[in-house]
């Protein structure tokens, strides 16, 4: 007779294995870059709700990358989440302060009410099946669902459940109630989880719910306005395998692309090759590769906007392809004495879209420069603004180590069309991409 198997121990096993494979998270120092890194949400308020899901460790996460901002956090931990991670955890990493139950002892009477009239903006992370219920409906039967009936500010939703759960038409209505009265939801994702199942049911991606907690704080003040960013390097092949390029990381447009979308813009992004800075999913993405490309990308979009903020490091010139075409390697053994490669110039997209603005657009340009000095940097934007016929020309040294390519920081010389000048000490580009939206909305 064989040994009686336990019940649930397979399925025990494959719950650890599998949630193990999800402790795989971002690191707070690094969750949706150069955003981690802004000092424009010091001091603001925002109150993290956490239900019980398996997901509700990764809350922790979100917490200390908030906090880095300089955000003061507070946390409600429903009965549910208290099984899986304590008050203690939150609290050891910054959150104050920490609610439980309803009516636990030492609680002031009227701590249900106190994110409403405190803080700024409600996250949620993960909100489980039955939060959904309890918010959709108006229940206030445990700290959380009150504390979010007593909240008129924005609410971030990021559920996290089984995927059958997720797609149950009663879950989907409470959701679509949420939605329909200006809830906010981030996900949930597809993919497998904790208990073993695929599809539609995994928590969010972290950088998704990070920028969307700092888009509820966020002023909305690009609300309404369709703005295009182009970013990253062009890649110009001149054979099957080679290409003329630079090595722009796209971080610097990726921070304009974040922070116009966090501001309430609708945001397109053309990007260039090899661009991985993090992008969230309400900003439209157009992958191209070399120059024309991306000029016809830019062209196409541009009659539709309000904005264009064009940053990408264009390469100004593609080089002829040899002879034997540019379609395979061509190879050493086949180049003449004296081989040579011949450079054709690209559109400029900068001035060619400048040149066709429709009254009301407004057109920011940069320039990568290689100056000795700070001070011999501003004349030359100063002259590619003319030249370009921009509204704002931002000028940054590429030869510097704290404003070069792929650099997390940027010391800019910025002028305007209506001869407004300044020079910007080293900052984070989150923060650089702040003022230069700032200062296109007051031009």
């Amino acid at each position: 007779m064989g040994r009686e198997r336990r019940p649930g121990r397979r399925s025990a096993r494959r719950f650890r294995r599998l949630a193990g494979a999800q402790s795989v998270t971002c690191p707070a120092a690094s969750l949706a870059a150069p955003f981690d890194q802004s000092t424009r949400f010091a001091h603001k308020r925002l109150h993290l709700g956490v239900c019980g899901s398996v997901a509700c460790y990764r809350a922790t996460d979100l917490l200390r990358a908030w906090l880095k901002l300089g955000v003061h956090v507070s946390v409600t931990l429903t009965d549910g989440a208290r099984r899986f991670v304590t008050p203690l955890l939150f609290e050891s990493l910054g959150a104050l302060p920490v609610y439980g139950g309803m009516f636990e002892p030492g609680q002031d009477i009227f701590a249900h009410l106190e994110p409403g009239q405190r803080a700024q903006a409600m996250v949620v992370a993960p909100v489980s099946a039955d939060a959904l219920a309890r918010l959709a409906h108006g229940a206030a039967s445990d700290m959380l669902s009150a504390q979010a009936l007593a909240f008129d500010g924005p609410l971030v939703l990021a559920p996290a459940m089984n995927p059958r759960m997720w797609t149950h038409p009663a879950v989907q209505a409470n959701a679509a109630l949420l939605e329909q009265r200006g809830a906010r939801f981030v996900g949930p994702d597809r993919g497998g989880t904790a208990c073993g199942d695929e599809g539609r049911g995994r928590l969010a991606a972290l950088p998704e719910i990070f920028l969307a907690g700092l888009r509820a704080l966020a002023p909305q003040d690009m609300a309404g306005l369709r703005v295009m960013v182009t970013l990253g390097p062009t890649r110009e092949a001149w054979d099957g395998v080679r290409f003329w390029s630079n090595p722009s990381s796209g971080l610097m447009g990726a921070a304009l692309a974040v922070c116009a979308w966090l501001r309430g813009a609708e945001v397109a992004a053309v990007c260039g090759p090899g661009v991985t800075a993090f992008l969230p999913r309400g900003v439209r993405r157009l992958d191209v590769t070399g120059a024309r490309e991306m000029h016809e990308a830019a062209r196409s979009l541009w009659p539709d906007m309000d904005m264009g903020m064009f940053t990408a490091a264009v390469a100004d010139f593609s080089p002829d392809p040899p002879e034997c075409g540019c379609g395979r390697k061509f190879k050493k053994s086949e180049a003449p004495e004296g081989f040579s490669l011949k450079f054709s110039p690209n559109p400029d997209i900068l001035q060619s879209l400048a040149a066709v603005c429709r009254p009301g657009q407004k057109v920011l340009g940069f320039a990568a420069e290689t100056t000795p000095d700070m001070d011999a940097l501003l004349p030359l934007a100063r002259a590619k603004l003319a030249r370009k016929k921009a509204d704002l020309l931002a000028a940054n040294r590429v030869n510097a180590p704290d404003s070069g390519f792929g650099a997390p920081t940027n010391s800019m010389a910025v002028a305007d069309a209506h001869g407004r000048e300044e020079i910007w000490p080293s900052q984070s580009k989150a923060d650089v991409a702040w003022e230069l939206c700032s200062w296109l909305l007051r031009i």
